[in-house]
């Protein structure tokens, strides 16, 4: 049967022909069709769907099409993904739709091997698989003439836009591109695809920059022509009160299910895991800190069986394919909406499913967080990506890339190459040449008859393994890698290393399974271990993301109001009850400051951890007493008379923007990767602007302030 005329008639013969008799498909999905005039047209495009509704297809179809109309010879497209396991993922399917049309894909990240890599330079695919990282080893690597390379490149497809643009590694992508788009010597396509974005337009404008042609959106929302019903979910509620009893409902409930457990730490996710493996459960669990062999064999046995339990961090937020599932199931629950929708979109793949999502909350402010996320959810609200704001750091890596790449760059020549790049064109004109200036006092870089080089300093700080931790904007935390004989497990903090009394045997805990450690080779940073049935234990450092103002601001009207949601269990409407009960002043319009024992003040806010940190740092100035804060509140050891405390308060309101940034301490600014290219008062500064809320303050500041006592 013939796909019906529509804009499918667009696409190049070929490639129709393939899609219909190779493929067998009957049509493309309407958003597929609807995208195809604004991609043949090669303008810049973000194409938002749900989770796994064809945004790939979407994408690369009018792409190929392009590809075989146009003749495009050599490397013209690259495809982007954050992370590679989504890039192998997708790997057989590309190379399917490419092979249909006598073209060629190649994968290229830091797993693939030398040879496949050599054959990339010398026999360029027309189709490349890759990250922004192994973008930047080409552009530097000496082996790559990266003007042949990338000479012929047309077009740029970046998946899971999202994961990129809302921290520092989407201003290293968007720099890269500029780097391979001037060595392409003309306009290059750049399409973004996402399942959750809260404002698509600003972020299309983020991804084109400063390149010519035309740019758009396309998803169903920005159509008000023919708005889009949401899917309908099943979406419920419970609390259960500790991670044991989550693990025991989990492995009681939905028996022959294949279910997705999603937890928001990697230690949490062990010991889930390893709860349900000792209850009988057929477990498998993933997580950033495992070694790829164990990763893909939980992958690859979740993917191919039935009736077991895969236990994630959000690396399989992203669209990796692990089968059909049946459920997911919330370990208390994710900071924001759009993690939750990508989780849920895991399901009801299938005719005939429906998406769903069960939550389990061991603690009642997870279990009031979550009834907030999932609140915000059923209005539609999904939170804006935003890119942080002053990349300076991210300029000096790409400075010292550029000297890399060029081997020896003009002091000022890095304009024609990132100068038009968003995050640098937006900062004031002196910064980036005082960044410069920085790094050559510091001895990092040198500059010769006007031509920068890399310093004596500069070589011992990142000459290593071949300047390879140049490639990457992000500071890995020291772990030490545990083996099993010679199969790799994963890696560990040093903290989990620590016994906890003399003489006692160290246990972890990796990939749910317990091992007891015979061997610790410090200077090489490895653990021998063997299995154990005794309990175990693994630690990671991290400070995890804060709540946003939206989100708590939520969760206050929530603990205000007195109604159910819908698809709260009786536990869960218990424990609210209790939890409303405990809070009986919260108020929905005022902020409030409760009296507690030992003289604290605890001025609930409701702000979000990002304005409660300015607020905290504003009183600090002024209060002799300690202030400290979370996402909810402010807590005030007062030792001022309430007088003189309520004329502090009252005076926040006027005080300057400034006044509301927070404290940066040294750890902070050292975790800062490329820090020691910047001035210290500017790495500061940075790092104060970046982690302000100042928005959610003066909404804070702006409402009434009541006073209660705790018994109250």
């Amino acid at each position: 049967m013939a796909v019906s005329l529509s804009n499918f008639d667009l696409l190049h013969p070929a490639l129709q022909h393939h899609i219909v008799n190779s493929l067998g498909w009957r049509s493309l999905r309407p958003f597929q069709d609807e995208v195809i005039p604004p991609l043949l047209a090669g303008a810049h495009q973000i194409v938002l769907a749900p989770t796994a509704g064809g945004k790939t297809e979407a994408a690369t179809f009018p792409v190929l099409s392009r590809m075989l109309s146009e003749d495009w010879r050599g490397l013209s497209v690259i495809y982007v993904c954050p992370i590679k396991a989504l890039l192998n993922n997708l790997e057989t399917r590309l190379t399917t739709y490419c092979e249909l049309l006598g073209r060629r894909v190649a994968l290229r990240h830091g797993d693939v091997t030398a040879s496949a890599r050599r054959r990339i330079v010398q026999d360029p695919p027309d189709l490349l698989l890759t990250t922004p990282e192994s973008l930047e080893v080409m552009l530097v690597s000496t082996r790559v003439d990266e003007e042949v390379l990338f000479g012929n490149l047309r077009a740029v497809i970046i998946d899971e836009i999202h994961a990129f643009a809302g921290d520092d590694r989407g201003w290293h992508l968007l720099s890269v591109l500029d780097r391979v788009t001037k060595l392409a010597g003309h306009p290059v396509q750049r399409i973004g695809l996402s399942a959750t974005v809260g404002n698509p337009r600003a972020l299309c404008d983020w991804l084109a920059g400063a390149c010519p042609g035309p740019r758009g959106v396309h998803a169903p929302e920005v159509n008000p022509a023919r708005p889009a019903p949401a899917p309908a979910a099943d979406v419920a509620i419970d609390f259960v009160g500790s991670l044991e009893n989550a693990a025991t409902v989990i492995s009681r409930l939905h028996r022959g299910e294949k279910r997705l457990v999603f937890c928001e730490s990697r230690a949490r996710a062990e010991a889930i895991g390893t709860e349900l493996d000792r209850l009988g459960t057929t477990t498998f669990v993933t997580h950033s800190s495992l070694s790829v062999t164990e990763r893909r064999a939980a992958e690859d046995a979740f993917a191919n069986r039935e009736n077991c339990v895969i236990v994630a961090t959000s690396v399989l937020e992203l669209g990796i394919d692990v089968g059909d599932l049946d459920r997911v199931i919330q370990i208390d629950s994710p900071a924001r909406v759009a993690s939750f929708l990508q989780r849920m979109g895991r399901t009801g793949r299938r005719p005939g499913t429906t998406r769903n999502c069960l939550f389990l909350a061991t603690t009642p402010t997870a279990l009031l967080q979550a009834a907030a996320l999932v609140d915000l959810w059923r209005e539609g609200f999904v939170e804006p990506v935003v890119p942080p704001p002053g990349p300076r750091h991210v300029f000096a890596q790409q400075l010292l890339t550029l000297v890399l790449q060029e081997q020896g760059l003009g002091r000022s020549a890095w304009r024609d190459w990132i100068g038009r790049m968003p995050g640098f064109a937006a900062l004031p004109p002196g910064d980036l040449e005082q960044v410069i200036d920085h790094m050559l006092a510091e001895r990092i870089l040198f500059e010769d008859h006007g031509i920068l080089a890399i310093d004596e300093v500069g070589e011992r700080r990142y000459g290593w393994r071949h300047y390879m931790e140049v490639m990457s904007v992000f500071l890995s935390p020291p772990l030490l890698s545990v083996l099993h004989g010679r199969t790799d497990l994963g890696q560990v903090d040093a903290s989990t290393l620590v016994p906890k009394a003399k003489d006692r045997p160290i246990i972890l805990s990796l990939a749910a399974r317990s091992w007891l450690v015979r061997s610790i080779d410090w200077p090489r940073g490895m653990v021998s271990v063997e299995p154990t049935t005794d309990p175990g234990l693994s630690r990671w450092r991290s400070n995890g993301p804060g709540l946003s103002f939206a989100l708590c601001q939520r969760m206050r009207r929530l603990l205000a109001d007195r109604s159910d949601l819908e698809g709260w269990s009786t536990r869960a409407r218990d424990a609210m009850h209790e939890a409303r009960t405990e809070f009986p002043w919260v108020s929905a319009d005022a902020t409030v400051m409760v009296n507690e024992r030992h003289h604290d003040l605890k001025w609930w806010t409701f702000a979000g951890r990002a304005a409660n940190a300015g607020i905290a740092s504003a009183l600090r100035r002024r209060i002799p007493g300690a202030v400290t804060f979370d996402n909810l509140s402010v807590t005030i050891d007062d030792g001022l008379g309430i007088d003189t405390l309520d004329e502090i308060l009252a005076a926040l309101p006027a005080l300057g923007d400034d006044d509301f940034l927070p404290e940066i301490d040294t750890d902070a600014i050292e975790a800062l990767k490329f820090s020691d290219c910047l001035p210290r008062d500017m790495a500061t500064r940075m790092l104060q602007v970046r982690s302000s809320d100042l928005p959610a303050i003066r909404a804070a500041l702006a409402e009434p302030l009541r006073r209660v006592t705790a018994a109250e």
